[in-house]
């Protein structure tokens, strides 16, 4: 009975942690989301703390700094999200911290993917004496941090694809015009998840017809970095992507050899009439169209953790086609057209027992419309 109950107890603060840590949502990354509760030996919660801000304290070290009298801190347990680091990083290491303190218990839910981790903080406390427990509520953890596990395990940011398309499968009319689709609802819900992604991306097709911002404006939030593939660099420099005042986020995705060297450059730069301040990244060429699987490789070179990517047709059909989407947010707006640009064609499958199948799928409605969620 008072083993359950134990469970029990930690169930409860850890799921306090997870709460404080994703308050951290859209402004830690590269880093993690991490929350911290410490509880006294007689079971009252002293201290809580998350990680804020990219290069600021974590959250360990926050919790500590909230604990009203450090003598209560003695034989207490605390309970982190994610493994303290171990390494010196822009803050010093919280499991040297953790460590020198008269705590007792220390339960984590997940270990630190990071190579510079990865089961080196824990070893750290456990040769200070500090029993350790980890797994309380690891699935609730790793999901919150989707972002960062993908990243550190495979180099390369989590894509999510999202679209917006009618009931009948299409996202834009046969003239073209694709405005709007879905409701205010929809819309806002979008601005919200591009606080949330380090950045958002399109293809060169939809630049040009829509002459997107990519900002965020219906909610409060933090400007992603902004990608656009344009594979041979002969989009206009006067779209917003590269002439608003957030230009300096926006990053060119081209296998232009020719405009990739000259921007590199400086002094050629001050001199071209139009001088973009943004990022430009060069790729090979495959078939034709800018290698996306290198892109993306080079994004994640760069602490690029996620890429909410809004693309048309092509952009969504290439990817999808080449196996470079984890997560798919799919909206469906009660309208029909009948005719006009799918959202999506020629994906490389032709039989039904190639069929690409969804996993933990959800749907969610969101004002008039439906959302469609699933994972690959």
């Amino acid at each position: 009975m008072t083993e359950n109950k134990s469970h029990n107890n930690h169930t409860q603060w850890m799921a306090e942690a997870l709460e404080l840590a994703q308050k951290g949502k859209g402004m830690v990354a590269p880093n993690p989301m991490v929350g911290c509760v410490i509880v006294s030996k007689d079971g009252e919660k002293i201290g809580e703390g998350y990680h804020k801000q990219f290069g600021e304290a974590h959250a360990e070290v926050n919790a500590v700094d909230s604990v009203k009298d450090p003598r209560s801190l003695k034989e207490a347990t605390v309970y982190v999200t994610l493994e303290p680091c171990s390494h010196h990083g822009k803050t010093p290491p919280c499991a040297n911290m953790l460590g020198n303190l008269p705590i007792k218990k220390v339960v984590v839910a997940m270990k630190d993917p990071n190579p510079s981790v990865n089961g080196q903080g824990i070893l750290h406390l456990r040769n200070k004496g500090i029993d350790v427990e980890i797994g309380i509520l690891r699935d609730e953890a790793e999901k919150l941090n989707e972002f960062f596990v993908h990243h550190q395990t495979f180099g390369r940011p989590f894509i999510t694809l999202k679209i917006a398309q009618t009931a009948d499968g299409y996202l834009a009319a046969a003239d073209g015009e694709s405005q709007w689709i879905t409701g205010k609802a929809s819309r806002k819900l979008v601005h919200q998840w591009r606080s949330e992604y380090d950045a958002v991306m399109v293809g060169r097709t939809t630049a040009m017809a829509d002459n997107p911002s990519l900002t965020v404006r219906h909610v409060a939030g933090r400007q992603p970095k902004r990608i656009v593939i344009d594979g041979p660099y002969e989009l206009p420099k006067d779209l917003n992507l590269f002439s608003d005042k957030f230009e300096e986020k926006t990053t060119i995705i081209t296998w232009n050899k020719e405009a990739s060297a000259t921007d590199a450059d400086p002094m050629l730069k001050l001199m071209k009439q139009n001088y973009f301040r943004g990022d430009i990244l060069q790729v090979s060429k495959v078939d034709g169209h800018a290698d996306l699987r290198q892109a993306f490789k080079l994004l994640g070179e760069k602490g690029v953790t996620s890429v909410l990517v809004e693309g048309g047709q092509q952009l969504s059909s290439a990817l999808l086609k080449q196996g470079l989407v984890d997560k798919i947010e799919l909206f469906i707006a009660p309208k029909l057209l009948g005719a006009g640009t799918r959202s999506l064609i020629g994906i490389g499958i032709n039989r039904m027992r190639d069929i690409a199948e969804l996993k933990d799928v959800s749907w969610t409605q969101v004002g008039d419309d439906m959302l469609l969620t699933g994972y690959f």
